[in-house]
């Protein structure tokens, strides 16, 4: 078997030959490109074993790179390590939410190099044959070397072995209530042995204390039960989600073609009937009120998507509507669905009231559309589809990817303005703010479509 090769993206020259020389002390072969667009030529005729990728670059950054290779099928395989001085829960979430397997400083040490390798499987196991070997003592002659034996491979995660953990847990989390229960039992049976009148003491008045010390002991009992019986609910309640997993793998290919219909846009929402055909029902547990049941179909495509809407300043893919996404991509991992879920913003063009030193709010209804100081979202319409990811939506979308092996992930983007849901009313002397904030509220949305 060669080498192992690794490509080194940065567009610094001393970077690249820092990280280069620490590679080499693993007989790894290194390859470098200065941009990514280099990188992405280079991948088009050569397949490293793993791609360290700087942040900050001339041209395309490293996050667009990652999304551009973990796109490509000849490419999504290799394991992409982000080199850069960037750090933080956010960045190491959006960078995994890409695709890539994590983070290396550029502050490096031998012993980071060495986990981060060991880690990717691109060095052999750090133990010598000596440390697995030996000689016995009297005998002569020579011994012939015993090579050490391969390591077990990795047991597959089935149903049998996620028991025998789980029972293993349980036998672990009740000894050691029981250990700390026998602990506190000796400890409160010892003050109150000390708390007891000796016999050969003359008779004195009752203390109050045995009966504090006795009542602690009763809570501390009382407590140690409920804790008891909470690690017992834990247990059990992963015990349902294992077998509906198990269930969930056990569904027929005929009831994945026959998912419910995709969600449509809310009842109450301006454009929209109340009792229209279409509207779903049943809202997400926890959603707001308003916000539609999500139920798009793997089957439905584009022709329906789910639309949330979404009030004037509140965080777009935060809160009920997180809730809401959180479920679909669940559903679909339960289901075997392979895809992209396309999350797409649309920004309502608001009547505002205000300025930017002092912020804008939504004008009063009354208020003639001529006397808007401004027409927009301005908070919304200065942010990237990026800075529009919360982290618990990144990390999210990095379980989903994890858990399917890269068969269904998400990903999020900023929808045109001029895409409406609700045409705007035509600016006239009549016009008021009510009008026309109105038609913005129902076209400040987001819309769901699985891909």
């Amino acid at each position: 078997m060669g080498a192992k090769r690794a490509l080194i993206v940065d567009d610094s020259k001393s970077a690249r030959l820092f990280l280069a020389r620490a590679l080499e002390k693993y007989d790894i072969d290194v390859d470098s490109a200065e941009s990514a667009e280099a990188a992405i030529d280079y991948l088009n005729s050569n397949r490293p074993d793993v791609i360290f990728m700087d942040h900050l670059m001339p041209g395309m950054d490293g996050l667009q790179a990652v999304q551009a290779i973990k796109n490509d099928p000849r490419t999504a395989t290799i394991p992409i390590m982000m080199y850069t001085s960037q750090e933080g829960e956010l960045y190491l979430g959006q960078a995994r939410a890409l695709g890539a397997v994590g983070v290396l400083p550029k502050q490096i040490k031998p012993t980071d190099v060495s986990k981060v390798l060991y880690q990717l499987h691109l060095v052999a196991d750090r133990r010598s044959s000596e440390q697995s070997s030996f000689t016995p003592l009297g005998v002569t002659g020579d011994v012939t070397a015993r090579e050490p034996a391969a390591p077990p491979p990795p047991r597959a995660l089935t149903e049998s072995g996620l028991r025998e953990h789980f029972a293993e847990l349980r036998r672990a989390l009740v000894a050691g209530i029981d250990t700390q229960t026998e602990r506190i039992t000796a400890e409160l049976r010892a003050l109150l042995l000390e708390a007891l009148p000796q016999p050969p003491q003359p008779p004195r008045p009752q203390s109050p204390w045995p009966w504090i010390v006795a009542c602690a002991a009763l809570g501390m009992a009382l407590l140690s039960s409920m804790l008891w019986w909470r690690s017992v609910q834990l247990l059990e309640g992963l015990q349902v989600q294992m077998t509906q997993l198990h269930a969930g793998q056990r569904a027929p290919a005929a009831q994945l073609a026959q998912g419910a219909p995709s969600a449509q846009p809310v009842a109450g929402a301006p454009g929209v009937a109340p009792g229209a055909p279409g509207v779903a029902p049943g809202a997400a547990p926890g959603a707001a009120p308003g916000l539609a049941a999500v139920a798009p179909s793997p089957a439905a495509g584009d022709a329906k998507p789910t639309i949330l809407p979404v009030p004037y300043g509140a965080d777009a893919l935060g809160g009920a509507r997180l809730e809401v996404i959180r479920q679909l991509l669940y559903r679909l991992a339960r289901q075997k669905v392979s895809g992209v879920v396309d999350i797409r913003s649309f920004a309502g063009r608001f009547c505002l009231v205000g300025n930017a030193l002092d912020g804008y709010s939504l004008a009063p209804d009354e208020t003639p559309f001529a006397r808007c100081d401004q027409v927009g979202n301005p908070s919304e319409e200065a942010l990237s589809a990026l800075q529009r990811t919360p982290l618990a939506l990144a990390n999210l979308i990095g379980e989903i990817r994890a858990s399917t092996h890269g068969a269904l992930t998400a990903q999020v983007s900023v929808g045109d303005t001029a895409s409406v849901l609700t045409p705007y009313p035509p600016p006239s002397a009549e016009l008021s703010a009510g009008e026309w904030n109105r038609a913005a509220s129902a076209n400040n949305r987001i819309e769901i479509r699985v891909r």
